[in-house]
């Protein structure tokens, strides 16, 4: 059965998506502003893990020209959208330095390197995992249940594999529900430091709907809470400045922000 597609425009017209219609992942905001997390001008290679049609990913390519991306996708699905993705002529320059790993996150010891997902082989791990409760969802697409429903364990899995597969004091950057917090500095514990948990607010007025958590693997920096992202002003759904930015792959998370 064929499934419709759309072809999406991103960062002010500097890369693609081909994405699927009604089934499975659709990226939008939140793989932006998870791109945003490698700090601008970052010149290593980055794991995005659970990259779907390739969003994330490649807005770190597009914003961080001496960067290379591994693509990893464990659903037959997305993974062919992620290779419509890459074809696209469209992003002919950009994907040279993008290439796509077929695997599930979560693979541990000899199947995880067989995968081509070494140890120690990144200097950064982005990932946007499944973050919405099951009792949150539901949906009778299972691609899209996959994408966005959690399964128990799931942030102890998938950070267990990202402190394998980056390096020493190499960075991490993830998005999820305010809820999953703490699960998530659970999950951390003793892998990565230098937490830094980064609020997204809708409005001024509404409460946290995501939160960003960069750290680092091995470091025994402290905690930090950093200034919110604050998407859309108080009328409309124009995004602000500094969102706008961010969405457009303009800044990085961090410019202008004090780190201690």
């Amino acid at each position: 059965m064929s499934v419709k597609e759309t072809i999406d425009i991103f960062h002010r017209g500097r890369f693609c998506l081909v994405q699927p219609v009604q089934r499975g992942h659709r990226a939008g905001i939140d793989a932006m502003i998870l791109a945003s997390c490698v700090p601008h001008g970052f010149m290593g290679k980055v794991a995005d893990l659970g990259s779907g049609a390739g969003a994330a990913g490649l807005a770190v390519l597009s914003r961080c020209p001496e960067a290379c991306v591994t693509l990893v996708e464990s659903s037959p699905f997305m993974l062919s959208f992620t290779k419509k993705t890459l074809a696209h002529p469209y992003n002919a320059e950009i994907c040279q330095r993008a290439c796509i790993v077929a695997a599930d996150v979560t693979l541990i010891g000899q199947a995880r390197h067989k995968a081509v997902l070494a140890d120690s082989s990144f200097d950064f791990v982005i990932m946007n995992p499944p973050f919405n409760r099951p009792i949150d969802t539901r949906t009778p697409d299972c691609e899209k249940a996959k994408a966005h429903v959690m399964c128990k364990g799931l942030f102890e899995t998938w950070l267990r594999t990202a402190e394998a597969i980056v390096q020493p004091r190499g960075g991490l950057g993830l998005i999820a529900r305010p809820s999953s917090i703490t699960e998530i500095l659970s999950a951390l514990d003793g892998r990565f430091g230098g937490i830094k948990i980064v609020p997204v607010y809708p409005r001024y007025s509404l409460a946290s709907i995501r939160i960003i958590i960069a750290a680092t693997r091995s470091s025994r920096a402290t905690t930090q809470i950093l200034p919110p992202l604050i998407l859309h002003g108080e009328e409309g759904n124009a995004f602000l400045p500094r969102a706008e930015e961010i969405n457009n792959g303009q800044l990085s998370l961090w410019n202008g922000v004090s780190l201690n």
